[in-house]
């Protein structure tokens, strides 16, 4: 389990740490690396903590359908997204900061703040999302 944790993590920070998008030697090898983003801060401006004991990573894909909005929840743990399309709204409701995401953006969700996200365009919302929870539990909390 520790060597999955440090492999994922070890991908998750190199996917995340690279300023441009560069070629690994396009003549021998035909991948093409584009960076998405860099961050060690949440949305809200947390650091970014993992989990404790037995690191689950799961990945999941969402989509909101036009005009949808979530209810109110939060995450105890790690949670990114990729907007793969569309246009989401993300409220923090603690603070009443709202922030807009559009295809190609990504997305480090806040840890145990109350949030929910609208989807504000035309077109669904697609997402690919990442947890980084602890074995058997779930990173979604619904306000009561």
């Amino acid at each position: 389990m520790r060597k999955i944790l440090i492999s994922t993590t070890l991908l998750l920070a190199a996917a995340l740490s690279a300023t441009a998008a560069h070629a690994l030697d396009a003549s021998e090898t035909p991948v093409v690396v584009t960076p998405l983003a860099s961050r060690t801060e949440t949305a809200s401006g947390q650091p970014i903590t993992l989990p404790q004991k037995n690191v689950q990573v799961l990945v999941s894909s969402y989509e909101i359908a036009p005009g949808a909005t979530l209810p109110v929840h939060k995450h105890p743990f790690p949670r990114y997204a990729y907007v793969e399309g569309g246009t989401l709204q993300v409220t923090n409701v603690e603070t009443g900061k709202s922030t807009t995401y559009k295809s190609g953006d990504f997305i480090i969700e806040m840890i145990g703040q109350w949030h929910q996200a609208t989807n504000v365009g035309a077109d669904p919302v697609k997402l690919l999302v990442i947890d980084q929870v602890e074995e058997g539990t779930k990173n979604t909390v619904l306000r009561q």
